[in-house]
């Protein structure tokens, strides 16, 4: 956010379209809003009616109550005419640097296992030492244009598609983690976009749609994770993630970090990754 922007000016009743919008995708009615957000049932219809303008601070609760992500509470106050509460600065800007340090220490510590850390739309913004390296026992990782996209990375036949096993339940799988990873649970409009990139390329079919997105796939069941594979010199390589946020952001940016850590699935996966690595030149 720039205090020096003006505050954009929007038609009163853009607020009370936006506060239903966040009330269906939530699946909350008036009197449950009311209730929970400690407003009166008759003053949210006057808000979504157009009749009634509320508070900074009633908007505030209504937000928090409809658990709407940063981002778009900031478009609601300026549906109201208040400026918006949480900065959108860059990620690495400077207000960030205790958290961009922590990241750091994280993906330090991750080592000898691959560790990165990206925004809402899966472009990758920090790696630790080992993510490049793993990456390039694979592929040319300097030959793909940046941005670095994880999405693009795997579902390119250019990239680590060729090397990922049992392709068609990491697929599905990935794109069920897009719906259920994403901010608030938002599907905002450049998710919608990276979905459709993904899905263009060849060999992904996958029937996930938005209200399956919580579910999991057909062998869930039978494991606690659904691992990744990922063949090298005829084996098997499997891993699983552990997925990060930032616990209590106050920016934009720390609420759509998040941090993946690449774990081996079993001890042969462990011992062949260290082995892999072990077997490249060192780097500085």
């Amino acid at each position: 956010m720039n205090p020096a922007n003006p505050v954009k000016k929007t038609p009163p009743n853009d607020l009370g379209m936006l506060l239903r919008h966040w009330r269906d995708r939530r699946g909350v009615s008036q009197l449950d809003l009311s209730f929970n957000a400690g407003v009166s049932q008759r003053h949210i219809s006057f808000i979504e009616s157009g009749r009634s303008v509320p508070s900074r601070q009633m908007l505030l609760d209504i937000a928090q109550t409809l658990d709407i992500p940063l981002r778009e509470r900031n478009t609601l106050l300026l549906a109201a005419g208040y400026a918006p509460m949480y900065s959108d600065g860059a990620w690495n800007a400077q207000e960030m640097q205790s958290v961009t340090k922590a990241l750091d220490r994280m993906l330090r510590q991750h080592e000898p296992f691959p560790a990165l850390v990206m925004d809402r739309y899966w472009n990758v913004l920090m790696t630790n030492q080992s993510a490049p390296r793993f990456f390039n026992c694979f592929i040319d990782m300097a030959a793909r244009k940046g941005p670095r996209n994880m999405l693009h990375l795997v579902f390119d036949p250019q990239g680590m598609r060729p090397f990922v096993a049992d392709w068609e339940t990491v697929a599905d799988s990935l794109i069920q983690r897009v719906y259920r990873e994403s901010v608030g649970r938002v599907v905002d409009d450049p998710t919608r976009e990276l979905l459709a990139a993904i899905r263009a390329y060849p060999d992904v079919q996958t029937h996930v749609e938005h209200d399956k997105a919580a579910g999991t796939g057909s062998g869930a069941a039978s494991m606690p994770v659904i691992p990744i594979g990922f063949v090298k010199d005829g084996h098997v390589l499997r891993y699983f993630s552990m997925v990060a946020s930032v616990g209590t952001p106050q920016t934009v940016a720390a609420q759509e970090l998040r941090i993946e850590c690449m774990f081996p699935a079993d001890d042969e996966t462990e011992a062949r990754h260290l082995a892999m690595l072990d077997a490249l030149p060192q780097t500085r």
